[in-house]
């Protein structure tokens, strides 16, 4: 019912949310997965007509994907490089048969931009720099990784058209390329939404 209930914009709290994921991952919840008002948000931004393709980068467990998929009309991807997170994320989709969502498990620099119209990330390659938000110990960390990442996602939203709309949260904005406007910022200016106003030079 909790998707149905975000279909009705009724509100739901985060609370009531995160029941949906296994009890050992609960603890990972207020400071690792988007708060349920901030993902409708940013959702709403990003899909702002149907059939928009939005990619989550670093999804974990999927929640900002499962709330802008239930909220409107655009079709999301989340990719995460941890496997099982995947696997979490696409048994939930399954069961609540929501059908706009998908996961795929790789790692970021393996994914073509060009393929998407619109980004969501909540700082997603923090814990390769910060032991005291990792998940676990199953992924590389250090600057090299932290550096080669952020790098990609840059380099990515530059080549993209101008039009493109990226939402970020809890970020040290260093993924945003020049020729991003900030159209707006919310949620004690943590929430950031921007356009690409300018091509490439």
């Amino acid at each position: 019912m909790i998707f149905e209930y975000l279909k009705m914009r009724a509100n739901v709290g985060d609370e009531e949310f995160n029941k949906i994921y296994p009890n050992r991952l609960y603890n990972f919840a207020r400071r690792n997965w988007t708060p349920v008002e901030v993902a409708r948000h940013a959702a709403h931004f990003l899909a702002d007509r149907p059939d928009k393709r939005i990619l989550d980068i670093g999804s974990a467990v999927g929640k900002f994907c499962m709330i802008g998929a239930s909220c409107t009309e655009g079709h999301f991807t989340g990719v995460e490089y941890r496997k099982d997170l995947v696997h979490i994320s696409k048994a939930i989709v399954k069961s609540h048969k929501l059908n706009n969502v998908k996961f795929i498990h790789s790692n970021i620099t393996d994914i073509d931009f060009k393929d998407f119209d619109a980004f969501y990330f909540f700082n997603p390659f923090l814990e390769h720099i910060d032991v005291t938000c990792r998940i676990d110990d199953s992924i590389e960390t250090g600057d090299k990784e932290h550096k080669e990442y952020t790098n990609y996602v840059r380099e990515q939203l530059d080549l993209m058209p101008v039009g493109t709309r990226v939402a970020t949260y809890w970020s040290n904005l260093e993924e945003i390329p020049p020729g991003y406007h900030l159209e707006s910022a919310r949620f004690n200016d943590e929430l950031k939404l921007w356009e690409k106003k300018l091509p490439r030079k």
